[in-house]
């Protein structure tokens, strides 16, 4: 019995550890790509480009595979296309990880004690 939880606790110790090393090359991939740039930094969303940020991790495979074969839904969706195409299964799963399981250690986005004094500089 004990040699059996030694090997279950080595075996979810080695997945924890494999999870976190796709997380980060996930994390290196989406920054190194650009996908920050429509996406947010912290893939919320920006303008017309949509949240990515803890979104289910087998839609977001499902998309970046249908982009990558040079399909989209939509005309505004045809931009992802070129970015998707150089992307391979592990890159898309790696990315599809630090998405999926996003957390940021900053809590606050803004400053709440922040006050704008005067005329805003006139």
């Amino acid at each position: 019995m004990r040699f059996f939880l030694l090997i279950l606790f080595a075996a979810v110790a080695f997945a924890a550890q494999e999870s976190d090393e796709t997380y980060e090359r996930g994390k290196t991939l989406y920054f190194q790509n650009g996908c920050n740039n429509c996406h947010g930094s912290r893939a919320e969303g920006t303008g017309n480009y949509p949240s990515l940020a803890n979104r289910a991790q087998g839609f977001l495979a499902y998309k970046l595979q249908t982009f990558r074969k040079g399909v989209a839904d939509t005309p505004m969706q045809e931009m992802m296309i070129g970015f998707a195409a150089a992307l391979s299964d592990e890159d898309i799963e790696a990315i599809t990880t630090f998405l999926h399981d996003f957390h940021d250690a900053q809590t606050e986005r803004y400053d709440p004690a922040f006050q704008q004094w005067g005329d805003g500089g006139s």
